[in-house]
């Protein structure tokens, strides 16, 4: 079979990858980046494509020679491809679900802790030759994790590892999440949403991105949050209504964010956001880990054998 890879580059971007679990099974093109209007034609003649986190709509797919079978998306999540038109044209869609879960756990995990000891705050102050931390006293706030608690929107594979980590912090754990799995814990307990932002300490947000979960955090909810919480989001940024965000850190409603991701990506250099010193911004980097990313190949490459040998795997358009 043929496959191609429209957007390598930005799972590769320091050439230091192996394609051969792919490039071993198919007759691989990879591309480091394709604009929307170079995409029919580099799809043409392949069976495979192959996409990061790339829009691909209707009005693409319907230009997709029947070649086409699959569409792999390298990632977990596939709001950005539209697995209807797929279905349509008898085209399957699959996604990697498990490549980066304890990587994006962890990441969460270190934005809770640094915004806890008030880290981003501290570096500010140095930057800016503020050093009365060390010469007069703590001018920040400086809490403890053990018996705080962790609300968890989506307990999903990458919210149930955050959870484990936490517990082990000594937090308690509040879920929001309409799949309720039983946790053996006695300070794991599941509520809905609202009690969950009104009684936790931090927020952090593991659902995929849906109509019914876009701007899950709104004006209204981020309202019945504690002044002292902060949020984190290492899912996807339209979860967030930003521009409520930025409205509720202004104004004191919360404490801080810690935010992989962003409802615009990448964020306009003039965002708000970057200014203020309880945030912590990063690049949507929970997934980039070197070790992440290959294991993604890797598991690229067993969900096309799989589809190979008439046994497709992950895919996320069979009931559409």
């Amino acid at each position: 079979m043929k496959a191609v890879f429209l957007n390598a580059g930005k799972l590769d971007f320091d050439k230091k990858l192996d394609f051969s679990p792919l490039s071993n099974l198919t007759e691989l093109t990879n591309y480091d980046d394709t604009s929307n209007d170079q995409i029919v034609e580099r799809v043409q003649g392949k069976d495979i494509v192959i996409t990061k986190e790339m829009p691909v709509g209707r009005d693409v797919i319907s230009q997709f020679p029947p070649s086409v079978k699959l569409i792999c998306e390298a990632g977990t999540g596939y709001n950005n491809i539209d697995i209807v038109a797929a279905r349509e044209k008898n085209i399957a869609v699959c996604n990697i679900p498990s490549y980066s879960t304890e990587a994006v756990a962890h990441l969460a995990i270190t934005f809770i802790l640094n915004l806890s000891a008030s880290l981003p705050q501290q570096q500010h102050m140095l930057e800016k030759k503020d050093f009365s931390n060390f010469t007069d006293y703590l001018k920040v706030p400086h809490i403890e994790l053990q018996g705080k608690t962790l609300g968890v929107i989506g307990a999903g594979a990458i919210g149930r590892n955050t959870i484990r980590i936490a517990l082990a912090l000594g937090m308690n754990i509040l879920i929001y999440d309409k799949f309720q799995r039983p946790w053996e814990e006695a300070n794991v307990k599941y509520a809905e949403l609202e009690e969950v932002l009104r009684e936790s300490d931090f927020v952090t947000l593991h659902c995929p991105l849906t109509a019914d979960t876009k701007h899950i955090i709104n004006k209204d909810r981020l309202k019945l949050m504690k002044p002292s919480a902060y949020i984190i989001n290492t899912s996807r940024g339209p979860l967030i209504k930003e521009a409520d965000l930025i409205e509720a850190l202004k104004n004191g409603q919360i404490a801080g964010a810690g935010l992989d991701v962003q409802e615009i990506e990448p964020p306009a250099l003039d965002n708000p956001l970057f200014d203020m010193d309880n945030v912590i911004m990063t690049p949507h980097i929970g997934w980039r880990r070197y070790e992440s990313r290959q294991r993604l190949v890797n598991l690229m490459g067993d969900n096309i054998k799989s589809f190979i040998d008439g046994k497709p795997v992950n895919v996320v358009n069979e009931k559409v």
